[in-house]
């Protein structure tokens, strides 16, 4: 008798087929899990409120990016202007 998966492993085959870009098909065939069985965790997994999917991960991601894509492209104004302070003084 084959030994069930564990929670992790669920979860990591789970956050694999919602994010890796893979078909389904492979990512099961790679983990060597059925693709209905694949399919069946991903459906409880998007019904399970308490556990963040992995779909929000990727949205947190993604705010997190944008906040600090943000706040770099500040950083490089003020440089840009610094730079057009400094160079107009030492003429």
């Amino acid at each position: 008798m084959a030994s069930r998966p564990t929670a992790d492993f669920r979860a990591e085959a789970v956050r694999m087929a919602l994010t890796t870009g893979l078909p389904r098909k492979q990512v099961a065939a790679d983990l060597g899990i059925g693709f209905s069985t694949l399919s069946r965790w991903i459906q409880q997994d998007r019904r399970n409120p308490e556990k963040p999917s992995a779909q929000s991960d990727l949205e947190h991601e993604i705010a997190e990016l944008r906040r600090e894509n943000r706040l770099l492209r500040e950083e490089r104004d003020v440089l840009k202007k610094a730079t057009q302070f400094f160079a107009e003084r030492s003429k």
